[in-house]
């Protein structure tokens, strides 16, 4: 039983120790033409059969060892058995590897928890036991995109007017003249254009996309040719996000970067966007493997999850509240703010502030 270490370029053998070399592969980690893979998934069909488990409670699709057909899913903690599915056309050629072990997770994950606010103190209690995180490579891809977008919109430049404006002062009304700022709009029209490198979406529905969109950074500079070695003692699940339906995703965070793009273009001290036409070319993939440690625990009947980064420690999840600690310090503040109330009162201050109501015109 020979598992990978984590940090390490070793497997190391359960039983006796002994170490065992992985040998580092020199080979270039490429990309591939996405429309070319499209097409050829058009037209092609799923033939060789693995033995796949999949968790109806969460939704979660992921290998067991080849000796394992029954077990619990590493996302929810419920039971499953395995059934056989059709394998994926794309196979993952690249991962990173596991830099923090285990132990190293969990420390990471107690810190996390125990600086919750208002987490209920049975949860911060399950962080002080011994519980088990399981090691998971998540499927992910990453885009490349050569980008041109032409747009129309407006820039606004502020200028200000002199104008008279009246307001009540101690129950009288007065006037004065202010400086009011105002905006011209100016029409434009332009052309951005900007290379995306490496825009990384995750391919899994097995975790909220608030966790896994927030697992970031990843350092894919370092991801290394996919070896079956690495992912030895370790799970990896089969991605559940389709290659075009990630590209639409990465689309919408291209289009975020794009809009900021055009309002530095359009310049002046407000930006109005009408229209915007992108055109993507030279698209390319690459589907990985990114590891995360991960497990979940039960409070008052509801599963809650998290995840560790495996290679920075950074951890995300779910967390339940309470509600007794939230009602607690509500009463609190009220009761401070009402302290203070009652102090600047007695000591006169507040008949020395003055209420002015404007009124412009």
């Amino acid at each position: 039983m020979l598992k990978y270490q984590p940090g390490t370029q070793y497997l190391i053998c359960a039983y006796c120790g002994q170490e065992n070399d992985i040998v580092d592969r020199q080979e270039t980690i490429q990309e591939y033409d996405l429309r070319n893979a499209l097409q050829k998934l058009a037209s092609s069909q799923a033939t060789s059969i693995t033995t796949q488990a999949h968790c109806n409670a969460c939704g979660a699709s992921f290998k067991f060892a080849a000796s394992i057909n029954a077990g619990q899913c590493p996302f929810c903690g419920t039971s499953i058995v395995t059934s056989p599915q059709k394998n994926k056309l794309i196979t993952p050629k690249s991962l990173l590897p596991f830099l923090i072990d285990e132990i190293e997770a969990k420390d990471k994950f107690r810190h996390w928890l125990s600086g919750l606010w208002f987490a209920p103190n049975k949860v911060k209690k399950f962080a002080r036991g011994d519980n088990k995180l399981i090691g998971i490579y998540l499927p992910y891809w990453t885009y490349d995109s050569d980008s041109e977008s032409t747009y129309t919109g407006a820039r606004g430049n502020t200028y200000y007017v002199n104008q008279r404006v009246s307001y009540v002062q101690n129950g009288r009304r007065v006037s004065t003249v202010k400086r009011v700022p105002k905006i011209r709009w100016t029409n434009v029209r332009g052309r951005v254009s900007r290379f995306f490198d490496d825009v990384l979406i995750g391919a899994s529905l097995s975790l909220p996309r608030q966790i896994i969109d927030h697992l970031n950074p990843w350092d894919l500079e370092n991801l290394l040719p996919y070896d079956e070695q690495y992912i030895s003692g370790f799970q990896s699940e089969i991605y559940q996000v389709e290659l075009d339906e990630g590209f639409d995703r990465a689309k919408q965070v291209m289009e975020g970067i794009i809009h900021r793009d055009i309002a530095y273009d359009i310049g002046g001290d407000h930006q109005r966007i009408y229209q915007v036409n992108t055109r993507h070319s030279h698209i390319t993939y690459k589907h990985c493997l990114l590891p995360i440690w991960s497990a979940a625990f039960l409070y008052r009947d509801k599963s809650y999850r998290f995840v560790v980064n495996g290679r920075t420690g950074q951890v995300q999840g779910e967390r339940p509240y309470s509600y007794w600690k939230i009602a607690f310090a509500v009463i609190a503040s009220l009761i401070i703010i009402g302290a203070g109330i009652t102090y600047l009162q007695q000591s006169g201050a507040l008949e020395h502030v003055e209420y002015t109501n404007y009124y412009a015109y």
